[in-house]
């Protein structure tokens, strides 16, 4: 299957959304994709359990443009968040106080966002509970590697597995997010070159899941895979 359509949605603030002071509001398409054909029986046992559609996704308007210099990376961007829309009680997640951790974006003190380490905690329950997560979360970052890490998460929050082989789990997720990275280069204001590299650090980060967990990666050119067009069933 190809990569996501292209799909550019700009505008202001929305009503029914948590809205920061000073922000750009985007929509991204995250169109639900087949599960890649390099996944293995048994990582997922809930594919697509919600089919997946839209992200909102929020800069600070004082960022003129993504910041792109810092690689993506296993750690986890403190410049990621995902933030409760207004008006919806979402209790059942483990939350936090959004303006804790995001200052430029001038969240009100009542503003909730999930809790940075819950990510595998509200993938679990968006599925136990059958909740789609865009009613629910839309996503602040400032930064490539956080909008590609906020990506990679969507995924997971769409396609539920028990995570016990995590070098294929986050391959499957990792693919999907660059297909939606491609998709969406002209709405973020990437160039081509980067979308390369993203793909090359993606690559390289998976071949290090692999080698740690002792496991022989599906293909001898995981590069070569991250570089071609969506691998879908």
């Amino acid at each position: 299957m190809n990569d996501a359509r292209e799909h550019a949605h700009v505008n202001a603030s929305s009503s029914d959304e948590s809205s920061p002071g000073e922000s750009t509001r985007a929509e991204l398409a995250t169109p639900a994709l087949p599960r890649p054909t390099l996944t293995p029986d048994g990582v997922f046992d809930a594919w697509s359990w919600c089919a997946s559609d839209v992200l909102v996704w929020r800069r600070p308007t004082n960022a003129r443009a993504l910041d792109t210099r810092d690689e993506v990376t296993a750690d986890n961007p403190p410049e990621l968040l995902f933030v409760v829309h207004e008006g919806v009680d979402a209790s059942f997640l483990p939350r936090e106080k959004a303006h804790l951790h995001l200052p430029a974006y001038r969240f009100d003190e009542d503003v909730w966002a999930l809790a940075p380490w819950a990510i595998d905690d509200a993938t679990d329950l968006f599925y136990e509970r059958k909740v789609r997560p865009r009613d629910v979360l839309w996503l602040a970052a400032s930064s490539l590697r956080a909008l590609v890490w906020g990506l990679h998460d969507w995924v997971h929050f769409h396609n539920h597995g028990p995570f016990d082989d995590p070098p294929h789990t986050e391959l499957a997720c990792d693919l999907v997010a660059l297909a939606w990275l491609r998709a969406n280069r002209l709405t973020l204001g990437i160039d081509e070159a980067d979308v390369a590299r993203v793909q090359r650090e993606l690559a390289e980060l998976s071949t290090v899941r692999f080698r740690d967990a002792g496991r022989a990666p599906p293909t001898t050119d995981l590069h070569g895979v991250f570089a071609s067009s969506y691998p879908g069933r």
